[in-house]
């Protein structure tokens, strides 16, 4: 016969990798969450659209918190939410793999004061980084999404917690033009990415 003492002693011997799926579900809904929460604390503080070139310190350069365009409200959220660095994350890729990015400039080199503030490197890297939703996968707080304005304009936005009241859509957070702001954009413009990027 196995005395319970046996058993509570193999119990305590097992690996404790058994504790971790709990630990690891909860982490990307914190980190989502923490996200959200830098996007929305930006409404207020970014009052205008200005996507004109600056030299920016590196690592953890931008511009003026009052300015920007809708990357930046994603490289801010990834900055103060996770302590990610978008602006050295994608320029370190980008030195080491540059042909995978698209090369709709004409440059022959990464350039660090830009290359984070551009919608389609963004894409590149979240899509290198295995971010990329799969089809037909739900959008969450926290997720990304990038769409077309006006058909050619590329545009991101970060997927808020708050939803379109009798339409079940979420609100998004995004700088389109008069700073950061809560939108309802995500059926009024193409979507043509879908990211969750949660480095925890």
């Amino acid at each position: 016969m196995i005395s319970r003492r046996s058993v509570v002693l193999g119990l305590a011997a097992l690996p404790p990798v058994l504790a971790l799926p709990a630990r690891l579900a909860a982490e990307p809904v914190e980190a989502a969450a923490k996200l959200v929460e830098a996007a929305r604390a930006q409404i207020g503080v970014t009052l205008f659209y200005d996507g004109a070139y600056r030299r920016l310190a590196y690592p953890g350069g931008d511009v003026e918190p009052e300015r920007g365009v809708c990357t930046d409200v994603v490289v801010r959220a990834y900055r103060a939410a996770l302590g990610a660095d978008l602006q050295r994350l994608v320029h370190e890729d980008m030195a080491a793999n540059f042909s995978a990015y698209p090369a709709n400039w004409g440059l022959t080199r990464p350039d660090r004061n830009i290359d984070h503030r551009r919608v389609p490197n963004l894409a590149a890297y979240f899509r290198r980084q295995g971010a990329a939703l799969a089809d037909g996968e739900p959008l969450m707080s926290g997720d990304l999404v990038t769409q077309t304005i006006g058909g050619r304009l590329p545009h991101i936005s970060v997927v808020s917690d708050s939803r379109v009241r009798g339409a079940g859509r979420h609100y998004v957070i995004h700088n389109i033009g008069g700073g950061a702001e809560y939108a309802d954009i995500l059926t009024r413009f193409p979507v043509n990415g879908r990211f969750r990027y949660l480095p925890v």
